[in-house]
């Protein structure tokens, strides 16, 4: 509400999840995902998912409708209710443009030597395995990461090369004011806090 901008990108969408690509967005090709919109996992299901052994291994009342035997996320889903619980943490949801959703896939975020941006204005490059994003959003990226990390500790969700990583971009992409009003609404929902942000919206009087 009031904010209707892709994460990434910047385009508007509708309440419909239309994507308007009035920010200057040039889609890689012609498809129906770079006009839709999709909610973006930050951080990735399956860094938390493959720690379910409803993911690795299945379970009993994971069958499809020929009684074939299924796992992986779907069958998390199913049986596991502690998996959707983090699956729909509020604070690890943005708003992204279905394409670049489809080509992140389960990259990490990273530095992308030598590549340049491939989607007009939006200056996300993906290649090799990584998503290095724009850098209005690295913060973000990096507080949410913090956060996941701190709310769901048994299930060690960022490595030693990326804390180094997101405390740079913490550091250089300080909190702003939707980043705030964000984190505010979803505490009121969720009746949580994100100290990262918090805290950081507290100290700027964005809180």
């Amino acid at each position: 509400r009031g904010h209707q901008q892709t994460f990434y990108c910047g385009s508007q969408y509708t309440q419909g999840n239309y994507v308007i690509h009035n920010n200057g967005y040039v889609p890689k090709r012609k498809s129906k995902r770079a006009r839709r919109l999709e909610w973006e996992h930050i951080v990735r299901l399956d860094s938390f998912g493959t720690k379910f052994s409803e993911w690795r291994d299945g379970h009993p009342k994971c069958l499809d409708s020929r009684g074939r035997p299924f796992k992986g996320l779907n069958c998390a889903e199913k049986m596991n209710i502690k998996f959707r619980f983090i699956q729909c943490d509020l604070y690890n949801l943005v708003p992204a443009i279905g394409e670049i959703s489809e080509l992140r896939s389960n990259y990490n975020y990273g530095m992308v030597p030598g590549e340049k941006a491939g989607f007009g204005n939006c200056d996300i490059e993906i290649a090799h395995g990584e998503v290095e994003p724009p850098v209005e959003v690295r913060g973000d990226i990096a507080r949410i990461h913090f956060y996941m990390n701190w709310a769901y500790p048994a299930y060690d969700l960022i490595n030693k090369e990326e804390l180094k990583l997101f405390k740079v971009w913490d550091r250089e992409d300080p909190v702003g004011e939707w980043e705030c009003k964000r984190a505010k609404r979803i505490e009121e929902i969720q009746k949580n806090e994100n100290p990262f942000v918090k805290k950081a919206c507290i100290a700027g009087q964005l809180w």
